[in-house]
């Protein structure tokens, strides 16, 4: 007896079955989520990226930071991330994330681990440019015990001709004459950091919202 088609109709239906399960019926469940507009002031929560954002976000999946930190604030028995304090929604009211915090994401960098802490609501914990900067450029300045590299290729160090610089770092040692300022990329990848705010609240199935 020739079993060669009931086995292929086998291998098909269980690439199908676990196809539908994890492809399918998600992206059904999931394709009317709506940013929530914001009354009176024409924005949604949330926000699709600006340019610059999207450009950090490009070195931030080009330099590798998606490696070592995640972005999905967690709840429940395992990892309780609000405890943390990286939990996302508004002031006193920390949230574990969901599906309408990803909405402009693609593709969502969800993460696969932790060396670091999860990012997915660093833009409402720290919003200061400067404290984003200097950790980049040395994250043990501002994090003392880190094991995140440093970032200062993101940098330049150059002999100040006349008046410094705006941009220039004020509070990383430097040799006198000299100034360390962000290139374009940095200030790109801060700004996507800084996007990463879901401090507001979202519509939950059965919330009546």
């Amino acid at each position: 007896m020739n079993f060669g088609p009931l086995l292929f109709l086998g291998i098909f239906l269980t690439f199908a079955s676990a196809w539908i399960g994890l492809v399918f019926a998600p992206s059904q469940q999931l394709k009317d989520l709506q940013a929530m507009r914001v009354e009176g002031s024409g924005q949604t929560n949330p926000r699709p990226y600006s340019g610059l954002e999207l450009e950090g976000r490009a070195i931030y999946l080009r330099d590798g930071c998606v490696y070592c930190h995640s972005q999905q604030a967690r709840g429940g028995d395992y990892v309780n991330d609000i405890e943390r304090g990286w939990g996302a929604g508004p002031v006193g009211e920390p949230r574990r994330s969901l599906p309408q915090d990803y909405l402009y994401d693609r593709p969502v960098l969800l993460g696969t681990s932790r060396t670091g802490p999860d990012l997915a609501n660093i833009g409402s914990r720290q919003s200061d440019d400067n404290w984003h900067l200097t950790h980049l450029y040395d994250p043990r300045l501002t994090s003392p015990g880190s094991i995140m590299p440093s970032f200062s290729f993101l940098f330049e160090t150059r002999k100040i001709v006349g008046q410094p610089s705006a941009d220039a770092m004020k509070n990383i040692p430097v040799q006198p004459g000299w100034e360390i300022v962000p290139t374009y990329e940095a200030k790109a990848l801060v700004a996507y950091l800084k996007s990463l705010d879901h401090a507001y609240a979202v519509a939950t199935p059965g919330s009546g919202k």
